[in-house]
């Protein structure tokens, strides 16, 4: 495995847990953030720009499609975060409210959203952590 994949994989994954943890521990704040994110042109402008850049980072650095799960879970998260930064940046506020408040469920659609990023950052963690660097 290459010691990118394994840093990226460690970063990705702890980065996930926090962030998943964060959200099920202050759910209602975690909404009300988004909430007002979307409703701000501005901070949803700054929002898809860090996407963007992180996106772009990730895949110029690891654009990695063989080697195995977890060389191709980074870079799916990678363009994956690439694409959401373009979408963020160019389809209308409205569209990113959707997106981001589940469509009438926020409280549910949270729940979904953190239990899938805290099972992603487990295996990231995990992976990234117990893998041998080549």
């Amino acid at each position: 495995m290459s010691p990118r994949t394994i840093f990226l994989s460690k970063l990705l994954g702890l980065y996930c847990v926090v962030v998943g943890l964060a959200m099920l521990v202050h759910s209602h704040a975690t909404i009300e953030t988004v909430k007002v994110l979307v409703q701000s042109a501005p901070a949803l402008y700054i929002a898809g720009i860090l996407a963007l850049a992180m996106g772009l980072a990730m895949i110029l650095g690891h654009n990695v499609w063989k080697g195995g799960v977890l060389p191709v879970v980074v870079t799916v998260i990678g363009w994956l975060a690439l694409i959401k930064g373009v979408l963020i940046l160019f389809l209308p506020v409205g569209w990113a409210a959707a997106c981001y408040l589940g469509c009438g469920h926020p409280l549910q659609f949270l729940y979904v959203k953190a239990a899938i990023t805290l099972i992603l950052g487990a295996y990231l963690t995990y992976a990234g952590f117990t893998s041998k660097s080549s």
